[in-house]
């Protein structure tokens, strides 16, 4: 029998286990890594000339530490050697704790045979565990078990054992190129980066050179990646570079052929490790690299110029050749006809912190009494990495107390560090383009381009074009919703601290709260914004009775407003936006006023105004915002006709009686009406067209009893913790669009009437009183929580219960009292653990009995969790978020759901036993009991499963269980 041996790279170690036929793998295997990775000198080192005893030799354990992937070759004499099965528990030992990479060939033995131990494979291992300790028998048999659940390749599924090697060497190469060098390796989030990488540079495709792009803002981490990149894949490239410096490269002082030149010699010197390399002219470059594969990065270019000194054609490289730009500008990579481009985004919270304590706490996760405040500060550097690493850095060491000083200071101080990084793609803009960056900085982030393009309307600022340009430069992002422009809060600092720097005389636009009044009172300028934040350094303005605003004002921000009303001279025809939450005004002005313009009124947290003007001339008004305006009783009926209205927000106005009734607005999309006096609530829409969302919110509004009419179009109705005691037949039931229904907390409430079928999600959890319901007979998705309603009568209990068995009930879960199982279920058992047989392509509904452990509180809701455990089959086991339980629960629930949720399908294609394994997320609820019931879904069309109608099998329908042991390997 052949002895295991170790393969040296210059970068990487693999280790391979042989036995009986192993030699010729072996070598076969060597050569093969030799030619997929063209390395120099690679050795082997055979471990046949250590010593063999009773315990490992520290040489081969160290190898083991050091190596990156391990190849383990089984045989069917494998077991036969205790040295051989001491190195495999040693190298899971290592891959457990270190998550490093294993894998596995069958070669001439069965998978089920290593993971039984059974056939020629068990004989061998029976009679070396003979002489051993049933501790040792133990180790290694969990041994062979987790290796043989490691997907691999089972050689007799090849024609011959070369072309299986060359796959083997191949997929080695995939999971190098996955792998980032020692110096990223405690970098977050760098392999997912590496991976998107290099799905772009497609390095099989060796016939041909490319260029691919990274973009993204500044400081997110675009030459990180860019080196980690390079550190990765050097060996695989005669020669390579970074050239780093390129921005203003372009503005050298140099013509543009002497700044060609420039550009190229030093390509030329980085690439060939020369100093000052001269080139006589632009020709050079092409010919001394079109016949060599090079990787060359590009970093921070920020002119098409220099991507056209450097790299115009990719032709001018060798076959194979990588060219890897990266840029803050988007628009520069499409212009140069670069079109596979990563485009890098903000990394996840989670994500966020682990850069944060890598920089400041030198590991992955904050120390115990740092938790809290390390997520405040990830959040106020907005997940930049470039925040993350330099405040990381300078709060390595630092108390509790020191950090808290900090935090308070990231609220309005920017770090030098970072500004510099981030002012230069503000430097680098049109006086035009920096207007418009400072305004979306100081008033327009989370606006919609329509709102900016309307206050510009008659400058000569192309609002499009400049937003164009700001977007492709990454200096600002736009959703998809609504167009909506996002400024990141870094560069929104950064921006206000360039207003700061500006001379007084030259700013058009204030922030300072005694720039403002000054502006105001001596009426000097003509600028048309006045913005004053509530929290800005300085809390306290007074205002001269004799006051003015300027004429053609469009924007009014002001936080914290002192007066009761404003100017009798105020002039609102050109105003565009009123925004001016928590004000002590008492009324806006009187009369009837030129409101053409105005989009938005926003006067939330205005304790003391107790009216509206009439508002029949803001026909072009979609937003207004009413939220905690406590001393407000009425509406006036002029709101009921505003034609372009979406949004009318009225929560916790304690006072509000009246609303109108009768609405005319085509848009209207989001009303909410929450914690109001109203007793009533009849409200209908004359609609021109449908929206495709709108909801009503009347939640906390103790007084409201009944409900009499709403829109037909609504999709969201919340009557949470209201007064609530009857909702009408005729009012709910023909609501044909509506799909979501919160009655959370509504105690009085006693039955319900028949529900639309276009419902989808019912939330009647803590309603007390509910004793009827009407389900709806025909749905596919219903989401149903009646969470700790004890009062539901035998017939609502059932209907529920029969709802969620119905073999329609597709992707939907229900929460409901009680212990006892459906008897509808075909498969049952007590605990947690349930294993019963499926059919291919059969869908299952699932029902626990859940006992609570503790109460966890309203808005900590507990996770489900699933191990799935698929005998005889790639990745045999999965461990599944299965979705949150109520924490409320005060006794036993059930909880059934369809089997959707284990999985992307909801079904396996395949015939076999199942086991699924339940548990919660921290002990916060016990499962009793569990059970089963098989749906299949069949179907008249063959090839058309979205038609499928389930058809609920017995026992004795079931097909035949077929032995699934056989011809399949095994993953984790």
């Amino acid at each position: 029998m052949a002895s295991p041996s170790c393969l040296t790279t210059c970068n990487y170690k693999f280790k391979v286990f042989s036995s009986f036929h192993g030699p010729d793998v072996r070598k076969t295997l060597l050569s093969h890594l030799r030619e997929q990775f063209n390395l120099k000198g690679i050795t082997m080192f055979n471990d046949n000339k250590i010593k063999r005893g009773e315990e490992l030799d520290p040489s081969l354990k160290e190898a083991i530490r050091e190596s990156k992937i391990w190849i383990v070759i089984l045989s069917k004499k494998y077991a036969s050697s205790s040295w051989c099965l001491d190195e495999l528990v040693e190298i899971l030992e290592r891959k457990n704790a270190m998550k490093q990479i294993v894998m596995t060939v069958f070669y001439g033995v069965e998978p089920s045979d290593v993971r039984k131990h059974t056939g020629e494979f068990g004989i061998a291992f029976n009679e070396t565990c003979a002489r051993k300790t049933d501790e040792e028998r133990q180790k290694w048999s969990k041994a062979l078990t987790d290796v043989s659940n490691i997907a691999g390749e089972d050689f007799k599924n090849w024609d011959n054992e070369a072309n299986m090697i060359k796959k083997i060497a191949s997929d080695v190469s995939d999971k190098l190129n996955a792998t980032p060098s020692i110096d990223f390796v405690d970098m977050v989030g760098i392999e997912a980066h590496l991976q998107k990488m290099l799905s772009l540079l497609h390095l099989d495709n060796k016939d041909e050179a490319m260029m691919v792009g990274i973009s993204g803002p500044a400081g997110i981490g675009k030459t990180t990646i860019a080196r980690a990149l390079q550190s990765l894949l050097s060996g695989r490239f005669q020669l390579t570079c970074f050239v780093d410096n390129i921005r203003g490269s372009c503005h050298s002082g140099l013509d543009d052929y002497g700044m060609q030149l420039r550009l190229q010699e030093d390509l030329l010197s980085k690439l060939f490790n020369q100093d000052c390399t001269r080139i006589s002219h632009l020709g050079v470059l092409q010919q001394r690299l079109s016949d060599l594969r090079v990787l060359v990065i590009l970093d921070d270019v920020d002119d098409l110029k220099q991507l056209e000194a450097l790299a115009n054609e990719a032709t001018w490289f060798g076959s194979g050749s990588r060219i890897v730009v990266t840029t803050e500008n988007r628009e520069l990579l499409q212009q140069h006809g670069i079109n596979n481009t990563y485009h890098v985004g903000f990394p996840s919270d989670v994500e966020a912190l682990g850069i944060l304590c890598r920089y400041a706490f030198k590991q992955s996760s904050p120390p115990h009494g740092f938790e809290e405040l390390a997520e405040i500060v990830t959040h106020r550097c907005g997940r930049l990495p470039l925040g993350l690493r330099v405040v990381g850095s300078s709060l390595r060491g630092k108390n509790e107390d020191e950090w808290k000083k900090v935090m308070r200071k990231l609220e309005t101080v920017l770090n030098r560090s970072i500004e510099e990084v981030l002012r230069v793609g503000y430097e680098s803009l049109d006086e035009d383009e920096q207007t418009l960056f400072l305004h979306i900085a100081v008033f327009f982030n989370y606006e919609d381009g329509d709102l900016v393009t309307t206050m510009f309307a008659d400058s000569d600022l192309n609002v499009k074009s400049s937003l164009e340009i700001l977007f492709n430069r990454s200096l600002i992002e736009i959703s998809t919703y609504r167009e909506t422009i996002e400024m990141h809060k870094l560069l929104q600092q950064m921006g206000r601290r360039a207003i700061q720097k500006q001379e007084s005389w030259k700013r058009r636009i204030l922030i300072d709260a005694q720039e403002i009044c000054d502006v105001l009172e001596n009426d000097t300028g003509t600028r048309r914004v006045v913005h004053k934040r509530r929290y800005n350094g300085n809390e306290r303005m007074d205002i001269p009775e004799d006051m003015e605003f300027p004429l053609r004002l469009r924007l009014l921000h002001w936080e914290e407003y002192p007066s009761k009303s404003l100017p009798p001279t105020f002039h609102p025809q050109y105003l565009i936006k009123l925004d001016m939450p928590h004000s002590k005004l008492e009324k806006l002005w009187e009369g009837i006023q030129p409101l053409a313009n105005l989009k938005e009124m926003r006067l939330s947290g205005s304790r003391h105004l107790k009216e509206l003007p009439d508002l029949s001339n803001a026909t072009n008004l979609e937003t207004l915002v009413l939220s905690y305006c406590e001393s407000l009783v009425k509406l006036p009926s002029s709101i009921s006709n505003l034609p372009r209205i979406e949004t009318l927000w009225m929560n916790s106005c304690t006072k509000l009686e009246v609303i109108p009734t009768n609405w005319n607005s085509a848009y209207l999309s989001s009303v909410k009406i929450s914690g109001t006096n109203i007793t009533t609530f009849d409200i209908s829409v004359t609609l021109w067209y449908l929206r495709s969302y709108f909801a009503i919110s009347l939640r906390h509004n103790g007084k409201l009893k009944t409900l009499t009419q709403l829109p037909t179009n609504i999709r969201a109705l919340d009557l949470s913790y209201s007064g609530i005691e009857r909702i009408s037949s005729c009012c709910i039931k023909g609501l044909y669009m509506l799909r979501d229904l919160t009655l959370c907390c509504c105690r009085n409430l006693t039955s319900l009437p028949e529900l639309p079928r276009s419902l989808q999600f019912l939330d009647a959890s803590n309603c007390e009183s509910l004793e009827t319901i009407y389900c709806p007979s025909s749905t596919l998705d219903m989401q149903l929580n009646f969470t700790n309603c004890f009062k539901l009568g035998q017939q609502a209990r059932r209907d529920i219960i029969q709802l969620q068995t119905l073999d329609r009930f597709q992707h939907g879960s229900s929460y409901l009292p009680g212990s006892e199982m459906p008897r509808e279920l075909d498969h049952r058992a007590k605990g947690n653990t349930l294993i019963f047989p499926i059919s291919a392509f059969s869908y299952f509904s699932v029902c626990l009995v859940i006992a609570p452990n503790q109460e966890t509180g309203e808005y900590d809701d507990p996770y489900v969790f699933c191990r799935r455990i698929r005998k005889g089959y790639l990745y045999p086991i999965q461990k599944i978020q299965v979705c949150r339980i109520p924490s409320t629960c005060r006794t036993e629930h059930l909880f059934t759901f369809h089997s959707h949720l284990l999985g992307q399908h909801g079904y396996l294609e395949v015939t076999g036993e199942i086991e699924l394994e339940f548990s919660s997320q921290s002990q916060d609820f016990d499962i009793i009991k569990c059970g089963a019931q098989i749906l299949t879904y069949e179907s008249d069309e063959e090839d058309d499963n979205d038609d499928c109608i389930p058809v609920r099998r017995s026992e004795s329908e079931s097909e035949e269980v077929l032995d699934d042991e056989e011809g399949y390997t095994y993953g984790n």
